[in-house]
């Protein structure tokens, strides 16, 4: 299922493939939890899913190494 996604970070349109049932999609919308209804997606894409965060995206804006790569 493609979805996409406006990231509240950069303002940036994103787009992700990602396998979804559509029927535990479906109750997802519904209103199950995210990590009920899609157990086999990743948890990067689900927040993708939920929030339009890419990955890359949530380790730049989070990551915990300083300019030398030292925690």
């Amino acid at each position: 299922m493609r979805f996409v996604r406006k990231s509240p970070m950069t303002g940036k349109m994103n787009v992700r493939d990602i396998e979804v049932d559509p029927a535990a999609f479906q109750r997802y919308v519904d209103g199950a939890l995210i990590q009920d209804a899609l157990r086999d997606v990743s948890p990067a894409d689900r927040e993708f899913i939920m929030t339009g965060i890419t990955p890359e995206e949530w380790d730049a804006t989070f990551s915990t190494e300083d300019d030398d790569g030292d925690l």
